[in-house]
């Protein structure tokens, strides 16, 4: 068995998928490490073509899920019966919550890139100035000018669909076409522009192709099925299966091993360096080692955090990297879960075609400057939502049965609209992640604990992304607009960041500017634990272009022999 690599990949979601793509095709042999089992690209995707008849209670999340799924149940659609496969079982991988903690996970090859939302956003200035002038946390080490470029190359490498419009909070892109708004978000966009100087409606900007096909297995226009979350045949979204991790494997220089569970990165104090990995086979629960130049760590904050936390030495008694202090620190989400919904009796005559797998936009219009800073909060918010016609169901109960039934299950039912906010979490020291030595898992380490929740910036926000949900469908003219503010914890939104953050100073951050640990450069670390703030929109894409720059920069690196 090989055990020398130039580069070891931890992790193989959107970023360990980039990272492998990256680095195998600038000619470095890497071993890509996959604590889960092996997902190939369509043949492993076992409900793709279900109907909800195909299942004995419908699609739906059942009470037997629930038992074994507790935890990754609570979204409330994650584990219903065509998607459960690809989210661990909680008993099997436990975790313990000082503070309730929505931990969603998926161990397998691609993970969360084959259950992902797509939603796919650039971060601005407004986020990466943001702690330096709120003087909340730590300066980002870079600026949007750092990312635009490597923006665009990841856009036009997955495909992003969406719209250009043009402002500074909310900045343009590399789109393929956008995919198209109904009558009910038709008439609110309207209703928007008439009614606001600083807001507007666009089509969600998601990695989807719309037109054309992109590189991959075959990756094609999307089919509109809406069945993402199973793993989509066509290719049509981004996931690491059908895109980037079969870039890799064309290299010749890719050795994926699955099934293998990577607790500890290695330090040689005298060369100031990681030397590599060590590696448990979670079916044989055999230790490896691997040994390789370079080492990134893909495995999603939490466990690629964990993993720092456990590579403990003398140079590093507290965690590789943690001289800060700040490893599972400042751990953030999005926080979601409030707004408003409406209904109208127009558009009656209309409807639309096929399943959009994407909703509408507003971006964020809060504390951007001059009239829309805010005196009870810090940062923003944006929405995402939709329109769509009732299902006739709702209506069953009342009609009976015969020919009246008969004629009313042929009408689609009435229009309805919801705006669900989506906002910014600040990060706070004491919002941390920790690891538990007294209760060990299976393979004999250390679980993770979570203690941390929302605090006082994130409630005042909620009460104003409700507010304002309710005034701009009033301002429309639809009916029954009802606001609301759900039950919502933070890893509900599945955007865990923060707990490796990148910064200027070893003394209060983990991370460069170029996502290397300060003390040990030959070691990147490009997830969601890189992120000193978390804006206000879905990360991935931020992930995947740090990813690209940061595999870029080390393989600069090697070639001028500073790693």
């Amino acid at each position: 068995m090989e055990t020398k690599y130039d580069a070891i990949v931890v992790g193989t979601g959107v970023s360990g998928g980039w990272a492998a793509k990256e680095l195998c095709e600038k000619g470095l042999k890497t071993l890509v490490l996959e604590r889960g089992r092996m997902i190939k690209h369509i043949e492993d995707y076992p409900t793709m073509n279900n109907d909800p008849w195909d299942y004995k209670t419908g699609e739906v999340i059942t009470n037997e899920t629930k038992r074994v799924q507790p935890k990754q149940s609570r979204t409330g659609y994650t584990t219903a019966e065509s998607s459960k496969h690809f989210f661990v079982n909680d008993h099997e991988h436990p975790y313990n919550e000082t503070q309730r903690f929505d931990w969603m996970r998926g161990y397998h090859v691609g993970g969360r890139s084959i259950t992902w939302g797509r939603q796919s956003y650039r971060l601005t200035d407004f986020d990466f100035e943001a702690n330096l002038k709120d003087g909340i946390a730590v300066d980002w080490p870079i600026r949007y000018k750092d990312l635009a470029a490597w923006y665009d190359y990841v856009e036009g490498y997955i495909g992003v669909s969406g719209q250009n419009v043009g402002l500074p909070q909310f900045p343009d892109g590399n789109y393929l076409k956008p995919m198209e708004l109904n009558c009910v978000e038709d008439h609110l966009q309207e209703s928007i522009s008439k009614n606001y100087q600083d807001r507007i409606l666009t089509i969600g900007r998601t990695a989807i192709i719309t037109e054309g096909t992109k590189p991959g297995l075959g990756r094609m226009t999307c089919q509109y099925r809406s069945r993402c979350i199973r793993g989509c045949p066509f290719g049509a979204y981004f996931s690491s299966n059908s895109s980037t991790l079969p870039a890799a494997e064309n290299t010749g220089n890719m050795t994926l091993r699955t099934n293998s569970l990577v607790h500890e990165v290695l330090y040689d104090a005298d060369k100031k360096r990681a030397t590599g990995v060590r590696v448990i086979d979670t079916e044989t629960k055999e230790v490896f080692e691997f040994s390789a130049k370079v080492i990134f760590l893909c495995a999603s904050a939490v466990p690629s955090t964990s993993i720092l936390m456990q590579s403990k030495s003398e140079a590093f008694p507290n965690g590789m990297g943690n001289t800060s202090d700040q490893l599972g620190r400042n751990i953030m989400d999005h926080h979601l879960g409030v707004g408003a919904s409406a209904t109208t009796d127009d558009f009656k005559d209309k409807y639309y075609f096929g399943r959009r797998n994407n909703g509408i936009y507003i971006p964020r219009f809060r504390n951007i400057g001059g009239k829309t800073d805010q005196k009870d909060f810090l940062r923003g918010y944006g929405y995402q939502g939709g329109g769509s016609r009732r299902s006739w169901t709702s209506k069953v109960a009342e009609l009976g049965y015969g020919a009246q039934f008969k004629e009313e299950v042929l009408k689609p039912g009435s229009w309805s609209i919801g705006l669900g906010g989506f906002g910014e979490v600040l990060p706070y020291e004491d919002n941390r992640m920790t690891l538990d030595y007294n209760k060990l898992d299976q393979w004999g380490l250390p679980t993770v604990t979570f203690d941390a929740s929302l605090k006082e910036n994130e409630f005042n926000m909620r009460k104003d992304m409700q507010q304002q949900a309710v005034e701009m469908l009033e301002n429309a003219g639809f009916k029954n607009v009802q606001g609301y503010d759900g039950d919502y914890a933070l890893g509900l939104g599945i955007h865990e960041m923060g707990t490796a953050r990148m910064g200027h100073d070893p003394k209060t951050s983990v991370l460069n500017k170029h996502n290397q640990i300060h003390e040990v450069p030959n070691v990147f670390v490009t997830d969601g634990s890189a992120m000193t703030s978390a804006s206000n929109v879905n990360p991935s894409l931020t992930y995947m272009a740090m990813t690209a720059r940061a595999a870029n920069h080390a393989v600069e690196e090697l070639k001028k022999m500073n790693l």
